[in-house]
């Protein structure tokens, strides 16, 4: 077993309430499409980085109370994570050899099926997904850079391990 620091979990916990506070966090009409998924973000990189740590449950979780704190149906958001944790978890070695550059390529593929899923959910409630719900792949793909950044910053400042 990995030696951690009483301090490791919290930190986990922090940059996931953070990435929800900036999901609900009120914006213009006009710019609502593009606010990137903070809560997928954040996973696929504490995945990348802890995976033995970090998984399908912590996606699921996730997800779960992003779909409370969203209002979507129930789950919606929670099977999504949980199969991108998933993929995540089955290649996190070959990306976290890639550069920040192509991981944000990945991200985007990920972001996408994330968004697949979420659709089919909306599909099948009669709701379905229109132009401006695939934005946020993009967005995601872009904001993937500062995400990394920032979150290795916090895991090597707090000596999440």
């Amino acid at each position: 077993m990995i030696p951690s620091h009483p301090q490791s979990w919290f930190v986990i916990i922090a940059t996931f309430v953070a990435a929800l506070a900036l999901a609900l966090f009120p914006l213009p009409t006009m710019l609502a499409p593009l606010r990137p998924d903070w809560v997928a973000l954040a996973l696929i990189y504490w995945i990348i980085a802890l995976p033995h740590r970090v998984g399908v449950g912590t996606g699921w979780l996730a997800g779960l109370f992003q779909d409370a704190a969203t209002g979507t149906l129930l789950g919606q958001q929670a099977l999504g994570l949980a199969v991108v944790a998933y993929l995540v978890l089955l290649l996190h070695q070959r990306i976290r050899n890639y550069p920040i550059w192509q991981q944000a390529i990945i991200v985007l593929i990920f972001i996408s099926l994330f968004r697949v899923i979420g659709a089919w959910v909306l599909g099948v409630s009669g709701r379905p997904a229109g132009f401006l719900y695939w934005i946020p792949a993009i967005s995601s793909m872009l904001a993937w850079p500062a995400v990394f950044l920032v979150l290795r910053h916090i895991r090597r400042r707090y000596s999440v391990i």
